[in-house]
């Protein structure tokens, strides 16, 4: 009996910055680009959530 390893669950593509990119296709580079653009969504979305809730904490107690 084989087991196939398609019926995994597929492991999300993950990204280390600096990594070696060579050895990796178009499809999966840009797989990764667009990782990383989500990724910078979400990171700008909490700085400002943060910097928005530290503004009014400063507002509050002036």
């Amino acid at each position: 009996m084989s087991y196939i390893d398609d019926d995994r669950p597929q492991q999300k593509t993950a990204h280390e910055i600096g990594a070696d990119l060579s050895m990796l296709s178009v499809d999966e580079l840009k797989a990764r680009v667009e990782l990383l653009k989500t990724e910078i969504i979400r990171l700008e979305a909490e700085a400002t959530r943060k910097a928005s809730g530290r503004q009014a904490a400063e507002s509050f107690f002036r």
